[in-house]
């Protein structure tokens, strides 16, 4: 099949790119069947923002069982207890044993 170079549009920055023949060959042979939807940059800009290490959220919270002062890795939802590490333990060997 004969390839021609296109010119696509990047849905992030809305700049036009180069679809080039080669890369459409590359495609081809590799089965892919959408076209790529980003310019390089942004797709640079996009794969190391999904690579980045994620940072862990600490919040402090009431221990629903023991009234202590904890940290827990989570935001906690409304409604929901939060344990401190003793209780939670607890309460799980309690669950555990039910």
């Amino acid at each position: 099949m004969n390839y021609q170079d296109k010119t696509l549009v990047c849905v992030e920055c809305g700049g036009d790119f180069i679809f080039s023949a080669g890369e459409q060959l590359f495609y081809a042979t590799k089965n892919f069947k959408n076209e790529p939807k980003r310019c390089k940059d942004c797709k640079s800009k996009r794969n190391q923002a999904l690579s980045a290490p994620r940072t862990k959220v600490e919040t402090t919270a009431t221990c629903a069982s023991c009234g202590k002062e904890t940290t827990v890795p989570f935001k906690p939802t409304q409604g929901r207890p939060v344990y401190c590490r003793e209780c939670f333990l607890q309460q799980r060997r309690v669950s555990a044993t039910a």
